[in-house]
Formats: structure tokens, C-alpha cells, sequence
């Protein structure tokens, strides 16, 4: 049996969805929001889109780019991800070694890859010249269990609202990610400073759920958000959950996301996940209060060019 690897084609978008929720279940993927990514990528980002096939089946896949947002030039991203029980074949070490040349000549000086903290995974990184740094928990909660926390109610001078409201104007949402996003820890930071791709990227995303987005607002200015991904099916991601910084210390991201997830549960959707750095005691605490429990655990690596 013979194992290539080539790039994503659009008629590979139902396959690949398939590969990439058997391989990682805690991440939301659609046929529509790979398409949408590759289609509208940003050019400075040098994305691509990587399979790894076997007599015509996809056993592995990756995503490659540059974090073009940075205000740290050459730092390149990718995680290869194969098909449980079809490892050592050798699609991991191809897709690692052709998404390292396309970063390399996109002009990547440091590549970063999430590795899944088990023992073989952690070897193959090791044995290609990566090194471990921080860790980040993935946490699943059973909506269908019916175990959130009851609503809060509303301190004076608070209300919540769905992103749709801001389907008209969401500049607000644009600068309050930003604001969150510049603060957030991580080895590669961002700097949210292009409104047009930030519509494109985020807002119109095929996977970003308006509606199941929750907003908190106090005096009517904007203080804290849930964003919501969702696959249109079961799976519910939260992918930014945050306070702006005048208004941390009340409790307000916790207000958003109960609110979001209840919403969420409501409208059908039984597995909800989210993800927080291993360090983040504060966050893994609140996360433990809505009912979530740790279901898998990725180590980043970095390898210097």
C-alpha cells in the first residue's frame, strides 16, 4: 500500500470532514468551513490545506500557515493529524515534512505544532527535532445530561444579548475580540487590526454561530462574550470566551458562556467543548463549575529553522 500526500482538493471536503472528526472529536469541522478557510484566506498567510491518502482513502490531514497577525515576523503553524489506528504508515512524517518545506519557503523561521499528549505522539515529535513548551486540556460537556448550572440572574445595569443583534453594526464585537485577543497567553500573539478580515475570518465564518454567540453588555457598552462554533449538527465549541479589561473581576465571562450554553442546548446540540492552557487554574475552575471534564490534552512544540 502506497501513502501520498498532495494538497486538499473542494471535492475532498466531505472526506476530509470525516477524517478530521474521527481524529479530533473536541474540534469543530464542517465540509463548508474548510472550503470557506482555503477560499478566503488571507494571502499573507500562505495557508494550506494537506492530505495524506492511501490507495485513495484520506488516513491523515494538516493545516499549514503563517501567522501573518503576529507582530513577530516567522512564526509558522501546523499540526498533522492521522487517523486513529492508521498510524505508522508513514502520512505523519510526510505531511510534517511538506508542510515544514512550504512554511520554510513562505519564509517561516520557528514552527509551532500541537502534539496529542500520548506516548507515540510526543516520540515522533521529539525524534523530528521538536520541543515540548506549554500544554492546553480540551474538556467535553454533556449538554444532553441536562447538568448546567441554573441562569444568574442579572446584576443592575446588565443585559445579554445574541451577536445577531449586531448583525447590522458588529464593530463593537470586532473591538472587543481584539482587545481580548491581544491579552489572551500563548506562544504566538495576535494583533486584530483588519476589519475586513476579521468579517471574512471570523464573523461570516461558516462555523461561527451568531446566534449562540452571547454578549453581555453593561450601560449598554459591550464588557464580555462567548463566541460559539458549532458544526450545525451536535457539536458546540466555545472559541473565545472573554472579559474587557475595565470590566474583569465580576464574573461576567461566566454570565456569558452559562448563557450561551443554555441557548445552546436549547436549539439541540448534545457535546459541548472547550480548551484552556494546563496553567490556567482559573479558567479550568470555572469550566469544572459548568459540568466539563478533560477529554484530551495537546503539548505544544516548536522547532527553530
Amino acid at each position: 500500500m502506497t501513502v501520498i500526500v498532495r494538497d486538499f482538493r473542494p471535492s475532498d471536503a466531505e472526506a476530509w470532514t470525516r477524517a478530521r472528526r474521527a481524529s479530533v472529536p473536541w474540534m469543530v469541522a464542517t465540509p463548508e468551513q474548510i472550503v470557506h478557510d482555503l477560499t478566503h484566506a488571507h494571502p499573507d498567510k500562505h495557508y494550506r490545506l494537506l492530505i495524506a491518502e492511501e490507495d485513495g482513502e484520506i488516513i491523515g490531514t494538516a493545516q499549514a500557515g503563517i501567522a501573518h497577525d503576529s507582530p513577530e515576523p516567522g512564526q509558522g503553524y501546523f499540526t498533522p493529524h492521522t487517523l486513529p489506528g492508521r498510524t505508522r504508515r508513514g502520512a505523519g512524517s510526510l505531511l510534517l515534512r511538506t508542510a515544514e518545506e512550504h512554511l520554510a519557503r513562505a519564509g517561516a523561521t520557528v514552527l509551532y505544532a500541537w502534539v496529542l499528549d500520548d506516548a507515540e505522539s510526543l516520540e515522533f515529535a521529539r525524534r523530528r527535532g521538536y520541543e515540548p513548551k506549554r500544554s492546553a486540556h480540551f474538556q467535553r460537556l454533556d449538554l444532553a445530561g441536562g447538568g448546567l448550572p441554573p441562569r444568574q440572574e442579572l446584576p443592575a445595569g446588565v443585559e445579554l444579548r445574541p451577536g445577531s443583534a449586531f448583525a447590522d453594526d458588529p464593530r463593537p464585537l470586532f473591538a472587543a475580540d481584539a482587545e481580548v485577543t491581544a491579552d489572551e497567553p500563548g506562544d504566538i500573539t495576535s494583533e486584530l487590526d483588519d476589519y475586513a478580515d476579521w468579517l471574512t475570518s471570523v464573523w461570516r465564518h461558516p462555523a461561527f454561530d451568531q446566534e449562540l454567540t452571547s454578549v453581555v453588555l453593561v450601560d449598554g457598552e459591550v464588557a464580555a462574550f462567548s463566541a460559539a462554533t458549532t458544526d450545525g449538527e451536535r457539536t458546540y465549541l466555545s472559541a473565545m470566551t472573554g472579559t474587557l479589561r475595565d470590566f474583569r473581576g465580576r464574573g461576567l465571562a461566566k454570565l456569558a458562556k452559562n448563557d450561551s450554553l443554555h441557548r445552546a442546548r436549547a436549539a439541540g446540540y448534545t457535546d459541548a467543548y472547550t480548551s484552556n492552557d494546563t496553567g490556567n487554574a482559573p479558567m479550568l475552575a470555572v469550566n469544572q463549575w459548568f459540568g466539563y471534564r478533560v477529554c484530551a490534552t495537546e503539548v505544544r512544540h516548536v522547532r527553530t529553522l
